[in-house]
């Protein structure tokens, strides 16, 4: 049964001087005016386009505009609780990303599956052990957490750190006497394997720069040097990281690796020899960060085109997402992308059908919304999730600016909300889940 929440109606309208533009383009002018909209706003206010606010034409307080954040959830990085004076920040604020618990789980028994399927050709140098490589994307975030500790309980080779399977990377561990990773076992057809991993580490760049594929395709290159034909898996905590270490390494030495995202590219590579991936359902996750905003500037229930049909159709079902009110968090469900269904995934900027109709811009006037996105150059932010945002924002009638980030420093993006006053909502993807108050604080003054 879906959860429902009713959003309050936002006390004010923005005058004509803060209209949003009426041009499509992005990155425009944001003092600049749409007839059509303000006399819309003038003649005819509604639920949809604020309330009584609108008639005196006074404008929000940026501290009162509806405010997503999306795909790194506000929390504290070192034990992973969640930031909940900034999920509270005002009473439009909400998270919108994907179950990180259930794709990680996913992950791992994607990969345990994967060996037991093979195991006649998987142990390479047939040593009885399964070797494999882990590539850790960013040891302060959630998802990396998650991801690591998902690959590492079902491999059998997690070892608890404070009611925890230790998600920090084990080094070297060629002769299994890691404290931090143990040697797990799988057995098949009656024949047991020890599994082990052999080496992992963050992939973090000279610059700072996390979940860094360059630095992942360096480390492939080491770890085949120094490990040889141990190397049986290679698991990644995303495709970035993943497809480097495939086309620098595995792809020629015919290495099955896995990673998350699905990525049109990983996706693609399935068919020579990617072992699989995890699709966190993208299309659905930028739907859901723009559609709760368009929700909150029409001053309607935030189930509205989500749990429950819109006035254009629009409507998810429960299976691909779910609420947590508690967390005030829409989380996304994942799908295991693999060589059975990998054709079904190829085009992973795809809007999601069932949510695919326009609204009328006469009941839900063009607003303007700041986004930013934490790294320019995140190849699953920049080639997936930002063109799925650009055509959502169309269907919604979203005018969104987009602010790519350097992934190294907050002040990068902060720098560049140097007037939120001239934004109806905002939408904040942070380069650390640690750093919500650099954003709330701009938005209180």
């Amino acid at each position: 049964m879906k959860r429902k929440v009713v959003s309050m109606t936002m006390a004010v309208l923005l005058g004509l001087s803060l209209a949003a533009c009426g041009s499509n383009d992005k990155g425009t002018d944001a003092g600049s005016s749409q007839a059509a909209d303000s006399q819309e706003a003038t003649e005819a206010p509604s639920k949809e386009d604020g309330d009584a606010g609108a008639d005196t034409g006074a404008a929000a307080a940026n501290k009162d505009k509806p405010l997503v954040w999306f795909n790194r959830q506000p929390s504290n990085s070192s034990t992973g609780e969640l930031d909940m004076t900034a999920l509270n920040f005002n009473a439009d604020t909400y998270y919108v990303g994907f179950d990180a618990n259930q794709g990680a789980e996913l992950q791992g028994t994607m990969v345990k599956e994967y060996i037991e399927a093979n195991i006649d050709k998987i142990d390479r140098n047939g040593d009885g052990t399964i070797g494999y490589v882990l590539a850790i994307g960013d040891i302060g975030h959630n998802d990396s957490i998650a991801r690591t500790r998902g690959v590492r309980k079902a491999l059998g080779t997690g070892v608890e750190k404070d009611g925890n399977i230790n998600s920090d990377p084990a080094g070297t561990n060629t002769d299994g006497t890691s404290s931090i990773v143990q040697d797990g076992e799988i057995e098949v057809g009656g024949k047991k394997y020890v599994v082990r991993e052999l080496a992992s580490q963050e992939m973090k760049n000279s610059a700072g720069a996390t979940w860094d594929a360059a630095t992942a395709g360096n480390a492939i290159g080491t770890w085949s040097s120094s490990f040889g034909d141990q190397i049986d898996i290679i698991a990644s905590n995303n495709d970035g990281m993943g497809m480097s270490m495939f086309n620098a390494w595995s792809k020629e030495n015919e290495v099955p690796t896995f990673g998350y995202d699905a990525n049109s590219d990983a996706v693609a590579a399935i068919a020579e020899g990617y072992g699989g991936t995890i699709s966190q359902h993208a299309d659905v996750q930028a739907y859901l960060t723009l559609r709760v905003l368009r929700n909150a500037l029409d001053g309607v229930d935030v189930d509205t085109g989500i749990g429950t049909a819109d006035d254009a159709g629009n409507v998810l079902t429960d299976d691909v997402y779910v609420y947590k009110e508690d967390e005030r968090s829409y989380y996304a469900l994942n799908v295991a992308v693999t060589a059975d269904n990998y054709q079904d995934f190829t085009d992973s900027t795809k809007i999601y059908d069932p949510v695919s109709a326009q609204l009328d811009e006469g009941s839900h006037a063009k607003k303007k919304v700041w986004l930013n996105i934490y790294n320019a150059s995140d190849n699953f932010l920049s080639s997936t999730y930002q063109p799925l945002l650009q055509s959502y924002d169309d269907i919604l009638n979203l005018d969104v600016e987009y602010i790519g980030g350097d992934g190294q420093t907050e002040s990068n993006v902060t720098n560049r909300l140097g007037n939120p006053s001239q934004y109806d909502a905002f939408a904040i993807n942070m380069v650390k889940t640690d750093n919500a108050a650099s954003y709330t604080s701009l938005l209180s003054q």
